[in-house]
């Protein structure tokens, strides 16, 4: 069976928006006397909910927070920061070849649409997805597979006919949960994570071709 689509994820994939935040928020720890260990962070990556950072903070720090101010902060300097960054190595070459290839080319992101949409815009790339998913489609986000399953069926595809593209360990378990093939590329937050279910991991979307990896998923196919 034919691989006919690939679903990328947006933060940290497309837009390595994750270690723009873990700074940010790291850059607040200090701030308070505090440091915040990537690899607490890191459990958080790819989902919503799990870990308050800010709970964190006001329990390393022994002393009540003003929350709200904090979250506004964070908020601010984030979308700042993002404004500054530009598409992942090879994002652009891949997505020209999935169109060149004919591939269905969909976004499955526990992140808000508005969000989403802001930054495909805002990088000029918005045009080669045909379907977004988000978390406001789901009632849970990565790890939970919904928004995979959701992706591959608004893209006309079986699971096994599609692969996701990831960074983060909540969402390749949520593109295998939904059974789609995983093709993991870390970044600097999340290189340190267990990849061990990514049926492929690259250190970027240049050193391989969607070409080379269907032809390599497709034998995996063949054999199984």
């Amino acid at each position: 069976m034919a691989i006919k689509a690939v679903v990328f994820d947006l933060d940290g994939t497309l837009l390595d928006t994750e270690t723009c935040e873990y700074e940010i928020i790291s850059g607040i720890y200090a701030e308070h006397g505090q440091e915040l260990p990537l690899e607490v962070w890191a459990e958080c990556i790819g989902t919503i909910g799990g870990f308050d950072p800010y709970a964190d903070l006001e329990a390393r720090a022994g002393r009540k927070l003003d929350r709200e101010a904090l979250q506004i902060l964070h908020r601010t300097r984030h979308e700042e920061g993002v404004k500054n960054i530009s598409l992942c190595s090879g994002v652009l070459d891949r997505l020209e070849e999935a169109r060149r290839l004919g591939l269905k080319i969909g976004l499955a992101s526990s992140s808000r649409r508005e969000w989403i949409e802001k930054n495909l815009e805002r990088q000029g790339i918005r045009e080669y997805f045909e379907i977004i998913r988000s978390s406001n489609d789901v009632e849970r986000v990565k790890p939970d597979p919904a928004l995979y399953r959701l992706a591959v069926e608004a893209l006309g595809v079986r699971a096994d006919e599609a692969i996701a593209i990831e960074d983060s360990r909540n969402g390749l378990r949520a593109a295998k949960a939904a059974g789609l093939w995983g093709l993991v590329v870390p970044n600097p937050v999340t290189a340190h994570l267990d990849f061990s279910e990514a049926d492929r991991i690259v250190g970027s979307l240049e050193e391989l071709t969607f070409e080379e990896l269907l032809n390599d998923f497709e034998a995996k196919q063949n054999v199984d």
